[in-house]
């Protein structure tokens, strides 16, 4: 027992003195505080889903992580923001990649009782990466292939015929598989008198979303009934931007 009290302060010493810690190799390099080697076991980086992530607190500058949800490595950085450490051998995505569409429909009714889906597919303007922004312009869908943060800024011009009804309101919202996940954008009625036909809806929310998330820009009636259209083609935009 006092052979083995002896090796351990001699260990423990030896470790203060060198300040490095070897784990399968009895010379560790000397650049280096903890060198591993292994022929058959690798290092397991703690496992977070995004919840368990964002339930540290203060993480330190450089912290690492491995997200479950998102399926790839993250570290905390200087701008207070997780960022993933490198593409995973299956992503074909970056952070500030981005799509942008504008409206070419000036006809659909978007004043309905029930929600329907905004049309502001219309004209591409860009799409940085069509593998991750999937558009459906039949349904007015799009489909996000990674998991991640996401931006998304909406502006719809909207307007009514000069005999058109007085008092229309309608708002836009964004869904997350057929689920409302945003606030609702409207600005106030359309009074349609003395030239007040116009009126304009916007919405800039952020989102965590999961590979596979079906997003839909629904608009409804909130004020008076009657039919309200997006305004000229080209004036209505979506603009969809992956964060992290």
């Amino acid at each position: 027992m006092k052979h083995l009290s002896i090796l351990a302060i001699g260990l423990l010493c030896c470790l203060h003195s060198f300040g490095q810690i070897g784990i399968g190799t009895e010379n560790p390099v000397d650049s280096a505080i903890l060198h591993i080697e292994s022929s058959d076991k690798g290092l397991l980086i703690p496992r977070l889903t995004t919840s368990e992530r964002d339930n540290i607190l203060s993480p330190e500058l450089g912290l690492l992580i491995f997200n479950t949800d998102a399926n790839e490595f993250q570290f905390w950085n200087q701008g207070n923001v997780w960022n993933a450490l490198a593409l995973t051998h299956t992503s074909t995505s970056l952070p500030g990649q981005s799509v942008k569409y504008v409206n070419s429909n000036t006809s659909t009714n978007i004043n309905t009782n029930s929600a329907i889906n905004l049309p502001i597919f219309g004209t591409l303007k860009w799409n940085d990466n069509a593998t991750l922004y999937n558009v459906d312009a039949t349904d007015n869908s799009i489909t996000i292939a990674e998991s991640g943060r996401y931006k998304f800024v909406i502006n719809v011009n909207i307007s009514v015929a000069n005999n058109g009804p007085q008092r229309t309101n309608p708002e836009v919202y964004i869904t997350v598989n057929s689920t409302q996940e945003s606030a609702s954008a409207a600005t106030g009625y359309m009074r349609r008198n003395n030239g007040h036909n116009e009126s304009s809806l916007h919405l800039n929310e952020i989102l965590e979303l999961n590979a596979g998330d079906v997003i839909e820009f629904k608009v409804i009636r909130a004020g008076n009934s009657g039919t309200v259209n997006l305004r000229d083609s080209g004036t209505s935009n979506v603009y969809i931007e992956k964060l992290i």
